[in-house]
């Protein structure tokens, strides 16, 4: 296959940049094209969800709200138990998983919610449909779809994700049951490369999850993870992004995926974890966006994962971010950076629920404020400042 260069800065798309010499198949449907381009751009294929598509993911893109990332493997979420001492049971999981969602106003602050099969299936303690509670609470749910990370033959022991074996009828199935958007997690590993194969690989496994999810309903969340691992600088993980979304973005227009109809879930661009030079919110804020130059001149709706920095970290960073005018809609989709003091405050223990839902609403309106570029930090406990990376972390 043909390999992506990184992607020049001009408005017109130059289909030359893309393909390099490879010709994209025309579809006999019809087609959308990517903001004004020249007579011979590039063209991507709208299924007949199209409308839905769009609409979708303008709605998780609403201002001064993001994603609640709580898709946690029950394997991951029996981690996240074990830390509060609880056993990784259906009912711990359940009870967890129904304080999230049931959590009194949270859909002010969360345009979106991510889950695991199991929660997608599940029902609160009280007997709703999870799927019900989110939608009373004007929160578009979402699904996990892949099958996690497996060693990646040929590499410099680097990773692959699984899952795109029977992911059409799953994915027709999740919208059936309630789903409207989709979430596929691959990595990249920087101090293990990256290699070109695995960049490679990463970039196709999510352009063709990206078009089986669109052609099921599903807006697809593109999500090529930069883990943090590492002792390399600012300047390494800006280098490498651009390697991952030049091809990424490359190997979503040969599959014909409707960019309009698809939400970017990018990592911030920060040192390795271990680096001795930290950045500042403001560093980020000027790396972190300059991948938007080098990519479509869309108007596309990023949700930046938080990648095992520190809840209140995760929370200035976003903020940095919205404080200038960004060619992007910029939000966030969290897990940890949303959770980790509302678990802690809930300690398997019904009566500490309350608390624990309000430790939630705290940082989703933290982050709602953020997004909108008026997160001041005051006020923020020693434990939301506490890092939560963990060295080759798994869902």
């Amino acid at each position: 296959m043909a390999s992506a260069s990184l992607l020049k800065t001009s408005p017109v798309l130059d289909k030359s940049e893309w393909v390099k010499g490879h010709t994209l198949r025309q579809p006999s449907t019809s087609v959308v094209r990517c903001h004004p381009v020249a007579p011979s751009g590039l063209t991507v294929r709208a299924s007949s969800y199209a409308d839905e598509l769009v609409k979708t993911a303008k709605a998780i893109a609403s201002p001064g709200r993001g994603i609640l990332a709580m898709d946690e493997s029950n394997a991951t979420c029996g981690k996240r138990l074990a830390s509060i001492g609880l056993e990784n049971t259906e009912a711990n999981r359940q009870a967890y998983r129904t304080l999230l969602v049931s959590a009194p106003g949270l859909g002010q602050y969360i345009s979106g919610a991510i889950l695991f099969e199991e929660t997608l299936y599940q029902t609160t303690i009280d007997g709703k449909k999870m799927v019900d509670v989110l939608v009373e609470q004007n929160i578009v749910p979402g699904i996990k779809v892949d099958k996690g990370l497996v060693p990646l033959a040929g590499s410099n022991n680097e990773s692959w994700c699984q899952g795109l074996d029977g992911l059409a009828p799953r994915s027709a199935a999740y919208y059936q049951q309630g789903a409207r958007f989709a979430k596929w997690r691959t990595v990249v590993s920087i101090p293990n490369g990256p290699t070109e194969l695995a960049v490679k690989e990463a970039a196709w496994g999510l352009a063709r999850y990206a078009a089986i999810s669109q052609d099921n309903g599903l807006v697809p969340i593109v999500e090529p993870e930069i883990l943090l691992d590492g002792d390399h600088g600012i300047d390494r993980t800006f280098e490498v992004a651009k390697k991952v979304w030049a091809e990424v973005f490359f190997y979503l227009a040969q599959n014909n995926v409707m960019f309009q109809g698809i939400l970017l879930k990018p990592s911030m661009v920060t040192p390795g974890a271990e680096c001795k030079d930290r950045a500042t919110p403001q560093q980020v804020a000027d790396y972190t966006p300059q991948l938007s130059q080098r990519i479509p001149q869309l108007s596309l709706e990023s949700c930046f994962l938080s990648g095992g920095q520190s809840e209140v970290e995760a929370t200035l960073n976003l903020n940095a971010m919205n404080q200038a005018p960004n060619p992007w809609h910029v939000s966030f989709s969290y897990a940890r950076a949303l959770q980790n003091t509302c678990l802690k405050k809930w300690g398997g223990r019904p009566e500490n629920v309350k608390d624990a839902q309000e430790a939630l609403l705290i940082r989703a309106k933290a982050n709602s404020l953020a997004q909108l570029g008026k997160y001041t930090g005051e006020g923020e406990s020693e434990e939301a400042k506490q890092g939560m990376f963990v060295k080759g972390y798994v869902y």
